[in-house]
């Protein structure tokens, strides 16, 4: 089936045309005598200073809104950097760590193995790695993804259509993977914690010439642990390489490859029940799990890359990069639906699973940018295309015994027989394919003010099949035009405005397994961006609004499965308010501080989204000693206000026929480090996290006809020794 885009995806033909018309190749000066331009002066720069020399919890730049590299106050957008110091100060060694201590950002873990994120209310599915947008093939991350690869994270924000193609209005992250140094650098970390937690990284970097016109870095790392969780345990092996070539003083050749496998034996498929049939809620050990003492879920992801950078006269630089992820997931799961009695637990059943999932992505991303003189000005523009290739095959064999009575879950203890997987067959096998072209231009239009405009053209198409039904959809030429404006106030404050349209994309399918139409909208933020001691210190407050139609909400599960069917929700608003700071406020104290409000409504006014906190604080501090020299310590603390879940009728009881609602009260986790030099080249940290033993359910995300959830880790704490040269 051919899929024209809806008309509201070729809207606003005024302001394409305004986009079209300010790009320096349309745009005319209006002067009739010629005028003599001052000189350039060009400084090469091949990047931005790594977080991870720096110390420090600001970073000095960011790419990710852009292929510009803009300060924290010319991004028309709020941006969110976790430095790799924030990173190894408390101990956030995996993604999840890092995106529940980003402003605004909620981490979803639905399940032990499968999470999703959500920022201003909504799904994030824009990915980048150095920048380069991956296609979201799956609003999920399926295994552990550690950030021993990583300098830092960046997080924009908002609708990023210019850069990543689909124009989410919730954020786009970005993964800046570490790179070689010039000299010789080494380090070696070990950790140990609690429920048996063994990790050890190894990072060596410099030349590998004696010239030093060749550099390389290895990253390679281990790590095993149990849980609070019955049964459950985790093994993660990760390795990463990567080569810089200066071919010529002007040409720099970079090759990487990275693998992770993350192995869990005993994982949850769906999680634990939350109310029982009069639906009153449940309250199970923090420990308890549905799991089988022989399921299992193992995912590999491959990642590869090359990038070619030249630097052009007249201070240009072009780039080119060819990019290769690869998900493998192979799984035996064991999934428990159903609602338990309140007096006798009786209610659950078993439904077996076994699960193969292989996506392989390819994407070709060159761009070219650098400054331009127009009407006696100064400008920056940026040129570009993609390509990308989704190929997504999974495989589902459903187990013998589907339905059978499970035991209360209080006397569960995971021994049930392994089936065969021979009780039917169904799988998915389609490609998407993608290709745009992008411009954007920095305008220089007084001393104090600049806009920044940008649009980009979107070609999709899919084919293939899931469970029988054929897929195939194309949209052409889809418009996502973009505008900002910075006005400095003064040389430390700047107040700022910005414009997206949303394209989205969705990989929700309805009950007839075909995907909704993409999402379509509009994007509208203001702030005011300030930099205090001496640039040490930067502060957000933004104001946002997100008007968007045909949005995938869960409308109940296919009959036979555990897999969700959804339908489009129109009318959805976002606004809401973000502020944020961070950075040095003293030579001895670094601060991380952030707060979110945000409000969603559905076409008639009413709440919608439940599941989203409705405020949301982040506050981390760290400070060194005076007294002790080498001796660090900090505290962070994550709070979020109550949330709640509609999860159908209550069947018996007094509470028969009435409406079930499933509340996690507000509550906040406290986390506590300590950081010693006890020698020359040697460190300690010590974490302590949830302190005050905070007893709290993961999410309330909708998965499935209603939402189940398990518990948050209880007090626990690590010991990090390293050793670094």
């Amino acid at each position: 089936m051919y899929r024209n885009p809806q008309p509201s995806f070729r809207r606003k033909t005024l302001v394409t045309a305004m986009m079209c018309a300010a790009l320096p190749g349309v745009a005319v000066a209006q002067e009739d005598e010629p005028t003599a331009l001052e000189a350039l002066e060009i400084t090469a720069n091949r990047g931005q200073e790594a977080s991870e020399a720096t110390e420090s919890y600001i970073s000095g730049s960011s790419t990710t809104s852009m292929k510009m590299e803009l300060s924290h106050r010319e991004v028309p957008q709020a941006v969110t950097v976790i430095t790799r110091e924030q990173m190894d100060d408390f101990a956030q060694n995996d993604i999840n760590d890092v995106l529940e201590g980003t402003t605004g950002v909620t981490v979803e873990s639905v399940e032990t193995d499968r999470t999703y994120y959500t920022s201003r209310g909504f799904d994030i599915n824009n990915f980048q790695y150095d920048g380069v947008g991956m296609p979201a093939v799956y609003d999920n991350v399926q295994g552990e993804l550690d950030t021993a690869f990583f300098d830092r994270v960046e997080v924009v924000r908002g609708a990023n259509g210019l850069m990543t193609g689909s124009g989410s209005p919730a954020a786009t992250v970005n993964f800046i993977r570490k790179r070689p140094t010039a000299d010789t650098n080494a380090s070696v970390t070990l950790t140990g914690g609690s429920w048996d937690k063994k990790r050890i990284v190894g990072d060596v970097s410099g030349a590998v010439s004696e010239s030093g016109a060749v550099r390389g870095r290895v990253v390679a790392g281990y790590e095993d642990k149990n849980s609070y969780i019955d049964r459950y345990s985790n093994e993660k092996q990760m390795f990463y390489g990567v080569l810089e070539a200066d071919l010529t003083d002007t040409t720099l050749l970079t090759l990487g490859h990275a693998v992770q496998t993350s192995d869990t034996d005993s994982p949850l498929w769906g999680a634990l029940p939350l109310f029982y049939t009069d639906g009153s809620a449940t309250d199970f050990a923090r420990s308890t799990s549905t799991a089988s003492d022989w399921s299992y879920w193992d995912n590999t992801q491959h990642n590869s890359f090359v990038e070619l950078q030249q630097e052009l006269a007249g201070g240009w630089r072009a780039k080119g990069t060819v990019f290769r992820l690869e998900n493998e997931s192979d799984s035996e799961l064991f999934y428990q639906y159903g609602t338990p009695d309140r007096e006798t637990g009786d209610g659950l059943l078993a439904y077996p699973s076994q699960y193969d999932l292989d996506v392989e992505q390819w994407v070709v991303d060159t761009y070219a940018t650098g400054p331009f003189q127009l009407a006696n000005r100064v400008h920056e523009l940026v040129l570009g295309a993609s390509w990308s290739r989704s190929e997504t095959v999974d495989e589902s064999r459903y187990g013998q015994g589907i339905g059978s009575p499970l035991p209360p879950l209080n006397e569960w203890d995971g021994n049930y027989p392994k089936p065969s997987f021979d009780n039917g067959v169904g799988g998915s096998d389609w490609t998407d394919r993608e290709t745009a072209t992008y411009a954007a231009a920095r305008w220089s239009l007084t001393d104090q003010l600049t806009a920044i405009t940008g649009l980009r053209l979107t070609w999709l198409d899919n084919k293939g099949e899931s469970y029988g039904n054929t897929k195939e959809s194309s949209y052409d030429a889809v418009e996502t035009p973009y505008a900002g404006l910075i006005y400095d106030i003064n040389d430390d404050h700047s107040v700022y405005a910005s414009y997206t349209e949303i394209f989205t994309p969705q990989t929700e399918v309805d009950i007839n397994r075909d995907r909704l139409d993409p999402i379509d909208g509009v994007n509208y933020e203001v702030g005011l961006k300030s930099e205090f001691q001496d640039d040490r210190v930067n502060t957000t407050l933004a104001l946002f609004q997100t008007e968007q139609q045909n949005v995938a909400e869960v409308a109940g599960t296919f009959a036979g499965s555990a897999d969700s069917y959804y339908t489009a929700v129109d009318g959805l608003t976002s606004r809401g308010v973000e502020a944020e700071v961070v950075g040095d406020l003293t030579d001895r104290i670094q601060l991380f501080a952030g707060y979110t409000y945000v409000d969603i409504e559905d076409k008639d006014g009413s709440g919608a989204r439940s599941f989203v906190p409705e405020h949301l604080a982040q506050l981390r501090a760290t400070w060194e000693v005076p007294a002790v020299d080498g001796l660090k310590l900090g505290s962070k603390i994550r709070w979020q206000s109550e949330i709640t879940q509609e999860q159908g009728v209550a069947t018996g009881g007094p509470n028969a026929g009435e409406t079930i609602v499933t509340k996690q009260d507000s509550y906040a986790v406290l986390d506590l480090m300590a950081s010693y030099d006890f020698a020359r080249n040697w460190n300690a940290t010590l974490n302590v996290n949830n302190v005050t033993d905070e007893k709290y359910i993961e999410s309330l995300k909708k998965f499935g006809a209603s939402a189940q959830g398990f518990y948050g880790e209880p007090a626990n704490a690590s010991m990090t020794v390293s050793w670094t040269y």
